[in-house]
């Protein structure tokens, strides 16, 4: 009888590698479980709800140049201000409209409507300004007008509607010389008797431009 000899060894387990019925349903793996080690997300949406648009931030920026541009509109605004009130302290007579409610003069005929806008020759050119204390080119139309109780707006195209429009070979001291934008007297020979520009004064002058029309009032 031949006896084989061996060497047994003895493997050790960690208990926590196997235990006795840790292998039943119980302790299997869920699907919950499974898609949390695998950091898996599921997200539901309803069949109601719409796409929402996705947009950028914007924004703007101001120059410097837009802030000075806007500081100058600024500081013209206030000495614009200023000049009217010391135009409106410069005189305390009659206003236009006051003067065309309470007529100087009789009839409007054109010699006589020169005769009264020669007499505000030399007056300061202030922009709005409808008073022997400044004018701009309608408001020196405005106040000789309201004189002969003629009360016509603040404004050169409408004056220039207010009229009969005649041909320039009619056109005698008193009408209304018409062009876009301004307005003035008719003062003979190709000339006009007006209030040009800011620095300027009521002054009698050349027409520069064939671009007008002549209005008789």
């Amino acid at each position: 009888m031949t006896v084989a000899a061996g060497i047994v060894g003895t493997l050790a387990i960690p208990a926590y590698a196997f235990a006795p019925g840790s292998q039943g349903p119980q302790f299997g793996t869920t699907a919950e479980t499974s898609l949390t080690k695998a950091q898996a997300q599921s997200v539901e949406v309803t069949d109601d709800v719409v796409a929402a648009q996705a947009s950028k931030d914007t924004f703007s920026v101001t120059t410097g140049e837009e802030i000075r541009a806007a500081e100058e509109a600024e500081a013209a605004r206030l000495a614009a201000e200023a000049e009217m009130a010391s135009y409106a302290a410069a005189y305390s007579g009659l206003s236009a409209d006051e003067l065309a409610a309470n007529p100087v003069y009789g009839s409007a005929d054109p010699s006589s409507v020169y005769a009264v806008a020669q007499q505000y020759l030399g007056v300061p050119y202030v922009y709005g300004g409808a008073t022997p204390a400044g004018f701009d080119c309608s408001g020196l139309v405005k106040y000789v007008y309201a004189q002969f109780g003629i009360n016509l707006p603040h404004s050169s195209s409408a004056q220039g509607a207010a009229g009969t429009q005649i041909p320039e070979s009619q056109a005698v001291p008193g009408d209304l010389v018409v062009m876009s934008g301004h307005i003035g007297f008719y003062a003979g020979n190709g000339q006009i008797l007006h209030a040009p520009y800011e620095g300027t004064v009521v002054r009698i002058q050349p027409i520069w431009t064939s671009d007008y029309w002549i209005v008789r009032i």
